[in-house]
């Protein structure tokens, strides 16, 4: 196997099954997501993320896609953690704790969606 031509080069999306498209989306777009452009599509909302690093997708599907069967986490790097956490607050959220240091080297807090999926938002320490 080539290892360069067999490299896994980038991530275009995380797509997360929510319950209620009309109540997620809200609660994405006051955190600050943007709904990429294009035909809307009943039951699904795409926002895109991205810039110098490149554009990636967050999804969200509504429905049952099968049974959860463990936990996951987003990791979403934002330019300030602590005026990310004001304009958290500001939309409603409720973050679990205050931007805080971390010891692998990353300042973050996390909230959770209505259907319980945590976001964790971060920025290197260096």
């Amino acid at each position: 196997m080539d290892e360069r031509t067999a490299q896994i080069v980038a991530l275009s999306a995380v797509t997360l099954t929510v319950s209620d498209i009309a109540r997620s989306v809200p609660f994405y777009e006051a955190l600050g997501f943007v709904q990429k452009a294009g035909p809307a599509i009943p039951g699904f909302a795409s926002f895109e993320l991205g810039g110098a690093a490149g554009v990636c997708y967050l999804n969200l599907l509504e429905g049952p896609h099968g049974a959860v069967s463990g936990w996951g986490r987003v990791i979403l790097y934002v330019a300030d953690v602590d005026a990310f956490y004001a304009h958290a607050l500001a939309a409603g959220a409720k973050p679990e704790f205050a931007p805080r240091d971390a010891p692998w080297g990353e300042r973050y807090f996390h909230l959770v969606d209505p259907d319980g999926h945590e976001l964790s938002f971060a920025k290197p320490l260096t």
